[in-house]
């Protein structure tokens, strides 16, 4: 008799428990599908594929660079300034047919003004500006315009033709100055500035690239080292300022050939300026002597041609030759005649006119110098001494 209540009372239980169930899942239905997300979520955890051990990133673009030059000219400009000259010119005017029928007569003359212009740069806080030598020849006034505006008078320390570079005063108060650069650490590739005054418009920058050193046999000075360029350089920029990509001074502007300065065949826009370096010592020396002190021995060399060098049988380069000898100068004294075949000086061998005349310029009056060179076949070694080079209008090259 237990025995069945229980096992019925057990039956009731189950069924009851089947129905609740049934109307449970009937009810709430997602109940099952939660249960089924979670089973199917551990399965997926029990199968996914170790992580990487590290992620790839994608390159980081570079970024472009876009180069600019304001940092260095605004360095420098201001110490560029505009020079305007002018000088009277006097000539004698043609005589009339009527006049020159009946012979003797007074002459004429009228005056007229020639101005011009150029650009200089100021190298010290105490008014000392640096320029071409041909922007203020025979001027009678020299005007200086500042970037800030202030116009004042100039006047001449003084001038070197030699090299093409003159040195003036400026007192107006305080200045702005050009930091100096070297220039014997230029290469060729280089960017450069030019800065100047072109055809009198104001202050413009043109940029190039440095396209050789050394430049010498132009025929624009005695003393030829240039530096050549192809930044631009018109009319009015000769004595600006060629600076480096830093805005310091590495050359004053001074020259550009063309085709219509080179004859038609020539490079069109190269620009030459003289070095910073041979500016300095020039600049040092006049503010000190009033004028540059050279030795001078008084002859005058020329490169041999390639028929020359034949003829005398030695290579190309192998030596000079004396065109000209001042009388009573060291040289002629010394018994150097025209002619004569210079082959070494202070015992090494010389190869141009250009090198001899700057070796011997290099020399302070007062020192020796010995002079080895063949006079027709005959061989000769003198020992000169050096005095100081003249004025231009009266010396030889060397």
């Amino acid at each position: 008799m237990n025995t069945r209540v229980i096992v019925g009372f057990l039956l009731r239980a189950i069924i009851i428990g089947l129905a609740a169930a049934f109307l449970i899942v009937w009810w709430k239905p997602s109940l099952l599908g939660a249960n089924q997300v979670a089973a199917d979520s551990a399965q997926r955890k029990s199968v996914q594929p170790p992580k990487p051990t590290a992620a790839i990133e994608a390159p980081t673009p570079t970024p472009v660079v876009i180069a600019s030059f304001a940092d260095a000219v605004a360095r420098a400009t201001p110490a560029v300034v505009n020079i305007y000259t002018a000088r009277v010119v006097t000539e004698k005017t043609q005589a009339a047919p009527l006049e020159q029928l009946f012979g003797d007569y007074w002459p004429t003359y009228r005056q007229h003004v020639e101005r011009s212009l150029g650009s200089g740069v100021i190298v010290s806080d105490s008014g000392t500006i640096v320029t071409n030598q041909h922007v203020i020849a025979g001027a009678d006034s020299i005007k200086v315009s500042l970037a800030d505006g202030r116009i004042a008078d100039a006047k001449i320390v003084g001038q070197d033709p030699d090299t093409d570079l003159a040195v003036l005063r400026l007192s107006i108060g305080k200045l702005p100055t050009m930091p100096m650069g070297r220039s014997d650490t230029l290469r060729v590739g280089d960017i450069v500035l030019a800065i100047g005054n072109p055809y009198g418009l104001g202050q413009t920058v043109t940029q190039g690239i440095v396209s050789a050193t050394g430049r010498g046999q132009l025929g624009l000075a005695t003393f030829e080292n240039f530096i050549q360029t192809d930044a631009a350089i018109n009319l009015g920029n000769s004595g600006g300022a060629l600076i480096d990509s830093r805005g310091s001074l590495v050359g004053i502007n001074t020259a550009v050939l063309n085709r219509s300065t080179s004859g038609g065949a020539g490079p069109e826009g190269s620009g030459f300026a003289i070095p910073v370096n041979l500016v300095r010592g020039v600049t040092e020396q006049i503010l000190a002597h009033g004028h540059v002190v050279r030795g001078w021995l008084g002859l005058v060399p020329q490169d041999l041609t390639d028929e020359q060098a034949a003829q005398l049988g030695i290579v190309a380069g192998g030596g000079v030759t004396v065109v000209n000898i001042l009388w009573k100068s060291p040289a002629f004294d010394a018994g150097i005649r025209p002619g004569d075949l210079i082959t070494r000086l202070d015992g090494e061998p010389v190869k141009s006119a250009q090198e001899v005349v700057s070796r011997v310029a290099a020399l302070k009056p007062g020192a020796n110098v010995s002079i080895e060179g063949r006079h027709g076949t005959s061989t000769f070694k003198y020992t000169l001494k050096v005095i100081e080079r003249p004025t231009r209008d009266m010396q030889g090259a060397g």
